[in-house]
């Protein structure tokens, strides 16, 4: 009977684990440290499961800036892991862009909060 038990225990055990790493998805990348000398062009703020605004636009060589406010840990990490902040409830995150292009980013606890920064 404590056999049973026992390997039913494990078998829960198992298929618990198992959900818990198919729901995790990737993993993030590795932190970028923020360019805090430079000098920002834009102020993205980081409040309420959003980002204000959701989009802006930059010229090659300018800075962004996201300020973090609220309760609730928030991070911006962009889907080439060109910039990637870390996990925090209050602060700021800057990241000057080289290249152009279109760069998306979220939350990495949050998907659903999303933006992008559009570098001409």
């Amino acid at each position: 009977m404590a056999g049973a038990r026992r390997a039913a225990l494990a078998a829960a055990a198992a298929v618990l684990l198992l959900g818990l790493t198919a729901c995790s998805g990737t993993a993030k990348p590795a932190l970028v440290p923020s360019d805090t000398g430079a000098d920002p062009v834009v102020t993205v703020t980081v409040v309420d499961n959003r980002y204000e605004p959701a989009e802006v636009e930059i010229e090659v060589g300018q800075a962004v800036r996201w300020v973090f406010q609220g309760v609730m840990e928030h991070d911006v990490v962009a889907d080439d892991g060109s910039f990637v902040s870390e996990l925090v409830t209050s602060g700021e995150y800057v990241h000057v862009f080289e290249t152009a292009g279109e760069f998306p980013y979220d939350c990495s606890v949050h998907p659903e909060m999303t933006g992008r920064v559009v570098v001409r």
